[in-house]
């Protein structure tokens, strides 16, 4: 680049003048000039540079190195030959010409890698997952970029909250800031017109105030969607890894939709004030129903479950969570009809949700006898015991695999349903009512936890 810096320059200079200069001096002032432009450019390390990260540091060594050859070659050249034959603003011009052609294609390079070329597309046509940044300062702007420079990137950003308000309607690289924290369910609604549904909000700003997140927290919620916080760059795991610790997969990322918001008041309706007995309580639903139906003010909490070690857990939560309800549990298996009506004689619930199953296709496929035992005599016992025991509502938590089953666990839940069902139309008094799941993700037996072993291990 130097050598081409010394002919570009005297060409821009003399322009068709350049031929009367004298080509001995043409080509040992090049020479000359590639030296020493050389020597400086080893000494202030410009070769150790790497033209991916290049940055405003980069040009403030490069400005240096230019300025030092151009000094050094001056002097030089007049000792050589007098500089007879060089114009006096041959220094000034070979300055800007030789940073440029230095600088240029560098920058030009980090432009192509980080696709800054590329045409801006509609934040709802990009894939990924569509989230909201919360706090418009350097760690968004830090968090744009790294997006946008990787070719595969796991989000879609639709814009950014300004928890202070001063830079909505402007843009960082041209995500828009769309309002503040508090607007966020007129930004949704917006955004939906526009097919765009933000899954997750994410906090780039470490330093908001704990009552702000915390009102983040509720909006986020309301409106279905869960609330990350960016790490801190000096952030550091103790101990020693040959590996990056990975954040682990979040359920809610494989969703492909936004969480489905809970109708609350209903729910408290349902519940508030009343006694109600969840089977299964341990397993993966029944455990996520113990924890909101405590939630809802129940007048006593009764938990079953022939897990001793799933039973005690969610005894333990439920009690640190909330210390004030009522609550018992029993040890009990809903294939022993006696157990099922001794914990109903002893507590009288008035709301039943029966959760117990087992649930894993190939090996109920393995053992059918057992899976049918529990999925259809154990529901059978708990629905005999509801009418028995003159229960309001019984919800009985089916598969999706009970429609036109293909498996044993499909057909025994689908006979449980059928029985519910015919229950409802001979009598009156107690309400059936059945809820079909999909696959639960997150549960356990789910592919999530595969799923991050696999990252984990590239």
């Amino acid at each position: 680049m130097a050598a081409v810096s010394f002919v570009l320059t005297l060409l821009l200079r003399m322009g068709d003048a350049i031929y009367t200069l004298p080509l001995d001096f043409i080509v040992q002032g090049t020479a000359l000039f590639t030296v020493i432009a050389a020597a400086a450019f080893w000494y202030m390390g410009l070769y150790r540079g790497i033209w991916r990260y290049a940055s405003t540091n980069d040009v403030i060594q490069i400005t240096k190195a230019v300025t030092v050859t151009v000094l050094v070659f001056l002097p030089v050249l007049f000792l050589w030959s007098r500089a007879e034959f060089l114009p006096r603003s041959f220094p000034v011009i070979n300055w800007f010409v030789l940073i440029a052609l230095l600088g240029g294609p560098r920058f030009i390079f980090r432009l192509i890698k980080d696709r800054s070329f590329e045409f801006s597309i509609e934040p709802a046509a990009k894939s990924g997952i569509p989230v909201l940044l919360v706090g418009a300062g350097d760690a968004a702007e830090t968090f744009i970029r790294e997006m946008a420079r990787q070719r595969s990137t796991a989000y879609s950003i639709a814009g950014i909250l300004d928890e202070k308000g001063r830079r909505v309607g402007r843009h960082i690289h041209n995500v828009p800031v769309l309002g503040t924290p508090e607007s966020l369910p007129a930004i949704l609604r917006r955004l939906a017109l526009r097919g765009v549904r933000p899954q997750r909000l994410i906090v780039t700003k470490q330093e908001l105030n704990p009552d702000l997140v915390r009102r983040v927290l509720d909006i986020a919620e309301a409106n279905g969607m869960t609330l990350s916080r960016l790490p801190r760059l000096t952030e550091f795991h103790s101990g020693t890894t040959d590996h990056l610790e990975l954040r682990p997969v979040d359920v809610e990322d494989l969703l492909g939709r936004p969480q489905a918001v809970l109708d609350r008041p209903a729910m408290e309706k349902l519940i508030a004030g009343k006694r109600v007995l969840i089977t299964g309580a341990g397993g993966t639903i029944g455990s996520e129903l113990t924890r909101q139906v405590a939630d809802l003010a129940p007048a006593q909490l009764i938990l079953a479950d022939n897990s001793e070690y799933n039973l005690y857990a969610i005894d333990l939560e439920i009690g640190h969570r909330n210390p004030d309800l009522a609550r018992a549990m029993r040890l009990a298996d809903v294939r022993d009809q006696p157990q099922i009506a001794a914990v109903f004689d002893a507590y009288h619930p008035e709301l039943v949700f029966h959760a117990a199953a087992l649930k894993h296709v190939p090996i109920v496929e393995q053992y059918p006898c057992e899976g049918s035992l529990t999925n259809i005599k154990g529901s059978i016992n708990v629905a005999d015991a509801c009418i028995a025991y003159d229960v309001e509502t019984m919800v009985m938590i089916s598969t999706d695999k009970a429609v036109n089953p293909s498996s044993v666990m499909g057909a025994s839940k689908r006979i449980a349903e059928l029985y519910c069902q015919a229950l409802s139309h001979i009598q009156a008094k107690t309400r059936f009512v059945t809820v079909r799941f999909g696959n639960v993700i997150g549960s356990t037996g789910s592919v999530v936890p595969l799923f991050q072993r696999q990252i984990a291990q590239g």
